[in-house]
């Protein structure tokens, strides 16, 4: 296998030029050094640089794990196996997760992946239950490390570092710098690469504006906010899941666009929700500090802090969903009076102005289309175009993001389209089968089903 030729193809199968200062270093880095600290904001590119230098290093003729990635989140892991499939390599990988199949997983393992990405819990328990080799595990990737420690990972981190012992790479990942490493992650004088800019470099980038909530509930002057935005979509952060259902419920019923997203929705109800964020079917993503990391959701040019949150790091994780590398953004403080003020808001920031804003936001160009097929039905996105194009008579343009799961799929069409399309295809067969295709639910509290 040509690796160079591999890489090359893969800048191109990701859609990018050049890799960015930082992924150079980290490739070239991880490739030299057993033992390396990855320091980098949020968007920066981390995954990507440390796959490529994984892709450098499997070797195909072994039929069995040769690298386990650690993740404190289901949503991580899923981004990691996207970026990984996007990539074109000829390696299997695989993620598993709390709350995903242990059957399927189970299975999936039987024909090992190369790459096996896990949230801590989930792996753990895979190696009690010894359903995948250890033995040629030489690469170790602990990911976002400081959100594992915070979420108390330590002991299941300890138990699978401490069952791989032909470990030979040790690579730590983290957004923030103030990390005391573990000693049982046996990570010892690393190569460290900061790439975590100071304070007046991301300052540069970012704006910050208050906004003055004269009421207590700051749904008034939040709605006043979206409709000044001019019709660009943004990420609203609350700290509690209860707020972010009855925020996003109040935006609807007032003609805004909007889904929410926490920690109490199964997994299957999250998904949806950012699969009708990213392919445009809703604007606002309403949410808890839940998405201030680790998502594939798009770059945003506004994120709203509708609550604060008590630390101040999470409050950067959430602007980091704005102003990514060399972008501008803005991220907005809604503020009431009677609010305890908080030692790292700088509450003499610029006040924006919101209350003549109500100009409804434009409503989607797209909506979701829900597919009863996917990858295990052998479907993929080049047959989900081909059918809609044909038998639905859909133009290039009308077609958004594709998204092919293992047993569903999703496809985001232009608004106005819709109604014909179902048409269109109510009778008609997808690769010689009857699919059900309707127009995806919107997702919704659980008592309400």
């Amino acid at each position: 296998m040509n690796k160079k030729y591999h890489s090359n193809n893969i800048l191109l199968n990701l859609g990018i030029e050049n890799l960015n200062e930082m992924q150079v270093a980290a490739q070239e880095t991880i490739l030299s050094d057993n033992n390396i600290l990855l320091l980098s904001p949020t968007g920066s590119g981390k995954t990507l640089a440390f796959l490529l230098p994984i892709f450098e290093m499997l070797k195909p003729e072994i039929l069995s794990v040769q690298c386990l990635i650690l993740v404190p989140s289901r949503e991580l892991g899923l981004q990691i196996e996207q970026v990984w499939k996007k990539m074109g390599t000829e390696y299997k990988v695989n993620v598993c997760y709390g709350g995903h199949s242990i059957d399927t997983e189970i299975k999936n393992l039987s024909n090992p992946p190369a790459v096996l990405i896990g949230t801590p819990g989930r792996i753990a328990d895979h190696i009690d239950r010894g359903t995948f080799r250890l033995d040629k595990i030489e690469t170790l990737i602990l990911d976002e490390f400081d959100k594992s420690l915070q979420l108390g990972f330590h002991e299941q981190m300890s138990f699978i570092i401490g069952k791989l012992s032909k470990l030979n790479k040790r690579v730590l990942v983290s957004a923030t710098s103030d990390i005391e490493i573990p000693k049982y992650t046996r990570v010892v004088n690393p190569t460290i690469l900061d790439f975590i800019p100071n304070e007046e470099e991301e300052k540069s980038n970012l704006a910050m504006k208050m906004v003055v909530s004269k009421e207590k509930d700051k749904i008034g002057s939040l709605f006043n906010l979206i409709c000044s935005l001019k019709s660009q979509s943004a990420i609203v952060f609350c700290n509690h899941r209860d707020a972010a259902e009855r925020i996003s419920d109040t935006l609807n019923e007032k003609g805004i666009y909007s889904t929410y997203y926490h920690g109490g929705m199964d997994q299957d109800e999250r998904e949806r929700a950012l699969i009708q964020f990213r392919n445009g079917s809703v604007s606002y993503l309403i949410t808890t500090d839940l998405a201030a990391r680790g998502l594939d959701i798009p770059e945003m040019n506004h994120v709203i802090h509708y609550h604060l949150p008590s630390k101040e790091d999470e409050f950067t994780h959430r602007n980091g969903r704005t102003a990514r590398m060399l972008a501008s953004g803005t991220a907005y403080v809604i503020a009431h009076e009677s609010e305890k003020k908080l030692d790292y808001i700088d509450y003499g920031m610029p006040v924006f102005k919101v209350e003549n804003s109500t100009s409804l936001p434009k409503p989607p160009e797209f909506q979701t289309i829900y597919i009863s097929g996917g990858k295990k039905n052998k479907l993929n996105k080049i047959d989900v175009v081909g059918f809609f194009s044909q038998k639905g008579k859909l133009e290039k343009g009308d077609l958004g993001l594709i998204e092919v799961k293992d047993f569903i799929s999703f496809a985001a069409v232009k608004f106005n389209k819709v109604k014909d399309l179902l048409h269109n295809i109510k009778d008609e067969k997808m690769k010689g089968k009857k699919f059900k295709i309707e127009v995806a639910r919107k997702v919704i509290k659980k008592e309400e089903e």
